[in-house]
């Protein structure tokens, strides 16, 4: 089992780039294409670095991070961000959990 979290992906708004791990390249494209569109989409809107990371326990996080200075990102706007996106990619994103659960901590699937 992992000690720290597990970096799937992210987006960058400084350096306009976009993170995916290529531990998990086993994915349908159409998985990565969307984690992509989304990232890029969320740090666009937003600002900041965002990053998907598997926790512990194998639970998908959003993770947000800004600089000290940056003026434009979106403080309140993220929260509601995720929270939209929790909502209208919960399938996409439990069944991201449930294949870390079972392929990589080995878990049961049921």
């Amino acid at each position: 089992m992992y000690n720290q979290n597990v970096v799937l992906c992210g987006s960058n708004s400084y350096e306009k780039k976009y993170y995916f791990n290529e531990e998990f390249d086993k994915l349908p494209e159409t998985i990565k294409q969307d984690l992509k569109i989304m990232c890029v989409l969320f740090t666009e809107d937003i600002g900041g670095i965002l990053t998907l990371e598997y926790d512990e326990e194998g639970n998908l996080k959003f993770s947000v991070l800004s600089d000290e200075g940056d003026l434009l990102f979106d403080e309140i706007g993220c929260g509601l961000k995720i929270k939209q996106l929790q909502t209208e990619k919960r399938d996409m994103l439990e069944a991201l959990e449930m294949y870390y659960k079972v392929f990589v901590l080995g878990e049961d699937a049921e």
